[in-house]
């Protein structure tokens, strides 16, 4: 196995970085305190700074940028409110649509059934199970059956 070793003194560790040094360096390159070694031997490994920590940028934008920025952000809410009453719309009356064929078929069925009119209730108590199950009840002033 290789052994990476790491010479703290180097140009970039904060051990040279102190506040009397007057040579010009990025922020970077001097961190605020020195990390050895990690336990794990993943020396590539960033430290992870937690969301609270990071510093968001300042938004510096004129006052002409910042109203025209605001009028972009409407107009694509508008944009987007009408395409999803549009959607909205559309649904509704595939829905409706449905519904109507759906009622539609029923009362077609209804329509081309075969009726028997069971005047004998005797019979009902007869019957096997699988004549039972295709017993229904219907209102026979509607259906015109003699």
């Amino acid at each position: 196995m290789d052994k990476i070793s790491f010479d703290l003194t180097d140009e970039g560790s904060s051990l040279n970085c102190s506040a009397d040094n007057t040579v010009n360096r990025s922020d970077s390159a001097c961190p605020s305190s020195v990390r050895g070694k990690p336990k794990s031997g993943r020396i590539w490994k960033s430290q992870k700074t937690r969301f609270s920590s990071i510093k968001k940028s300042v938004q510096c934008k004129k006052s002409s940028q910042q109203h025209a920025f605001r009028e972009e952000i409407k107009h694509i809410k508008e944009l987007s409110r009408s395409i999803k009453e549009t959607r909205r719309r559309e649904n509704d009356i595939k829905r409706l649509r449905r519904e109507e064929n759906k009622r539609r078929r029923i009362e077609n069925e209804r329509k081309s059934e075969i009726v028997q009119v069971i005047k004998n209730p005797a019979k009902i108590k007869r019957m096997r199970k699988k004549q039972l199950r295709m017993i229904d009840r219907r209102d026979i002033s509607k259906l015109n059956v003699v």
